[in-house]
């Protein structure tokens, strides 16, 4: 769990998740984007809440992760967000794909990295 190289991942991660959530709040970085994939953006905003609160859950996943507080907790709050990244950019904007794997793939490293936390979730 503390190796060099799971603290490196999990910084990396925190990182990307703190940068694309601030940037859901005050976009600095410009995306160009489809058609498809800028009005499902737009239609998540217009909830008036759902984008925002997707922002505010990668920004405290991101910065739990740098801080390495509640490293688990952050990790399974991530998993169903980071497969939506997933296949928002597979099926809308296959431009941002590479990320999207990216964060998946160290998501699922992380879980197993620090799957002795959750093994007693799987025990009755």
């Amino acid at each position: 769990m503390n190796s060099t190289f799971t603290n490196i991942l999990r910084i990396l991660l925190g990182l990307c998740l703190l940068v694309f959530g601030l940037n859901k709040f005050i976009g600095f970085i410009p995306i160009e984007m489809p058609t498809a994939a800028a009005n499902f953006l737009e239609s998540l905003k217009n909830t008036g809440y759902v984008f925002y609160l997707v922002a505010i859950i990668e920004i405290l996943v991101g910065v739990l992760l740098i801080f390495k507080k509640w490293v688990p907790f952050a990790l399974i709050i991530l998993a169903p967000i980071s497969i939506n990244i997933l296949l928002f950019h597979l099926f809308l904007n296959i431009s941002g794909s590479l990320i999207a794997i990216l964060i998946v793939i160290c998501n699922i490293i992380l879980i197993y990295k620090y799957w002795k936390a959750y093994r007693p979730l799987f025990q009755y």
